[in-house]
């Protein structure tokens, strides 16, 4: 399975190898911008910018509500996924007993 996580580019670290810090959670990463660059949207316009980061890569870019709406559902799995290994210790130290 492949999952893009939202981030936001914050600066430009090196335009011309077409790198950039992105800042998801609070983690800021640097990563290849050259997959959301073009003509009309140059490295130096991709400040500000959302986009889909994946295993070191801006994939695409999002809008703003569809980055927090992603965020919110991965915050959420995240949260389910406590509760889940919650239950699993709990389940294996009753069977300890």
């Amino acid at each position: 399975m492949c999952l893009g996580i939202p981030g936001r580019i914050v600066e430009i670290t090196h335009a011309a190898n077409k790198l950039a810090m992105v800042e998801v959670l609070g983690v800021r990463r640097e990563i290849n911008i050259a997959c959301v660059v073009n003509d009309e949207h140059p490295v130096d316009g991709c400040v500000g910018d959302w986009v889909l980061v994946h295993v070191g890569f801006a994939m695409s870019r999002i809008d703003e509500k569809e980055a927090q709406l992603t965020l919110d559902v991965l915050r959420m799995l995240g949260e389910a996924q406590t509760e889940i290994d919650a239950m699993r210790d709990s389940d294996a130290a009753l069977a300890a007993r």
